[in-house]
């Protein structure tokens, strides 16, 4: 029999050690360590089970294939990213910062779910039920097959599911409930896993889909173990800025459907409304030609979406100059300004850059390096590209514009938004590309040296 022993156990991600330390070593949180008593365990033996012949294993060639049954949750940019709607049985993880709107998108799909006909469970463990009540009605979100109920102890959730008989739960947050079976408090690593693996069990039993809220750390990573992401089907990332309106619902894992998928909201005061055609966010309403500007395509899952990336070159007064990003990669937007200096010719050593996407969207693919070094090209000069023209390619370090994915996509979208010109790998090299993006200019062409 082995003896009793003590470790230490990281409060946020599970982590154990042998010893305390101040830092864990998983999520390099500070004072998360405690120490937990584990009792005296003996090694046992498992005697195999006799297996019946209706679960005997067959070769793969021999089982069917399911196909899956999903159902609508009357938000068809929700039903998007998720592959197509809800699997009955499917256990997903909505998470995002506070205050992102989280409990707002999953009272509206409660809602629109009711509204088709389905019984929704919706458990509050972080507000009261007249809490809920109120955004309810202030969201048009009142439905008489919606039921709300505000328990934080397992138990009791588990007995308004057996009363209510739901085609849905929404449980909002997995870390504020608790159950008795399970040391700690409310939002411990062993109470989430306690909490979620019997929530997933009787989403399974059931075959009923079960929705949890997520929170999220300071870094932007899911709170408590990581056990958690692998036991759900699903893990949903709502993103946006909140001094802006527009919200992003990005799926990054889908056991029934693609991973790539992005649904695109709008928080307005009557709640969250979805938006179908976000072709025009991501574009300022300039009407005359702007210099430090240019248009790219991106895609997003299999919607490609037009996204302004604006430059501003000033001198700069310091010894190290400036560069400061947002909504693009900083990495490769400092790889794109040493290509323009070495290969290009513009002196930008001496210069801060700043950098931005217009409406609030975070592009991070390769393919938006061309309309990056465009737009800071058009910036250096202060002259402004036509109005109609596009840019989409990605930069090696040699200069060379390569082909981004789904080409033929982006192409279509440019066409249809009614841009005429289309800079891309056509242009072999980045020097051509920016004597292309000007040559269709009534301003002057750019000097740009030859090598």
């Amino acid at each position: 029999m082995a003896r009793a022993s003590t470790t230490f156990r990281c409060t946020e991600c599970g982590w154990s050690n042998a010893k305390w330390v101040g830092q864990c070593g998983e999520c390099q949180q500070w004072n998360t360590m405690v120490d937990v008593t584990e009792g005296a365990t003996g090694i046992r033996k498992v005697a195999p089970a006799r297996i019946g012949a209706g679960r005997a294993a067959r070769p793969i060639t021999e089982i069917g294939a399911e196909s899956v049954a999903y159902w609508p949750s009357g938000i068809a940019e929700f039903d998007r990213v998720l592959g197509g709607g809800i699997v009955p049985g499917a256990a997903i993880l909505l998470s995002g910062e506070p205050g992102v709107g989280k409990s707002t998108l999953l009272l509206e799909v409660a809602s629109r779910a009711a509204a088709l006909g389905q019984r929704v469970l919706y458990v509050s463990a972080e507000e009261s039920v007249s809490q809920v009540r109120l955004r309810a009605q202030r969201t048009h979100a009142l439905q008489p097959t919606l039921f709300l109920a505000a328990e934080t102890d397992l138990a009791t959730i588990l007995g308004q599911i057996d009363q209510v008989d739901p085609h849905l739960v929404i449980v909002d947050s997995v870390q504020t409930v608790a159950s008795s079976l399970s040391d700690g408090l409310a939002g411990g690593p062993s109470q989430v896993r306690e909490v979620a693996s019997t929530l997933i069990r009787v989403s399974k039993d059931r075959n009923l889909p079960v929705l949890l809220v997520g929170h999220v750390t300071k870094d932007g990573t899911i709170a408590g173990p990581r056990l958690l992401e692998h036991l759900v089907d699903v893990v949903l990332h709502f993103e946006g800025d909140r001094q802006t309106a527009l919200r992003f619902v990005r799926a990054m894992k889908n056991r029934f459907g693609p991973t790539d998928e992005v649904g695109c909201f709008e928080m307005t005061g009557d709640g969250i409304a979805e938006i179908s055609d976000p072709s025009g966010l991501f574009l300022s309403r300039a009407r005359t030609p702007v210099s430090g500007t240019c248009v790219t395509i991106t895609v997003e899952g299999r919607r490609a979406l037009p996204v302004e990336v604006q430059a501003l070159i000033v001198k700069s007064q310091a010894p190290q100059p400036r560069r400061v990003v947002n909504g693009v990669d900083g990495s490769r937007v400092a790889m794109v300004l040493a290509v323009l200096e070495r290969r290009a010719g513009l002196p930008l050593s001496t210069f801060d850059v700043y950098v931005s996407t217009v409406g609030g969207i975070r592009v991070i693919e390769p393919g938006a390096d061309l309309a990056i070094a465009l737009a800071i090209s058009s910036a250096f000069k202060d002259k402004a590209f036509p109005v109609t023209q596009v840019a989409i390619g990605e930069i090696s370090l040699a200069g060379e514009i390569r082909p981004a994915s789904n080409s033929k996509q982006r192409t279509s979208e440019a066409q249809r938004l009614g841009f005429s010109t289309i800079i891309d790998a056509d242009a072999a090299h980045l020097r051509e590309a920016i004597r292309l993006a000007f040559a269709g200019s009534t301003v002057e062409r750019m000097d740009i040296p030859d090598f």
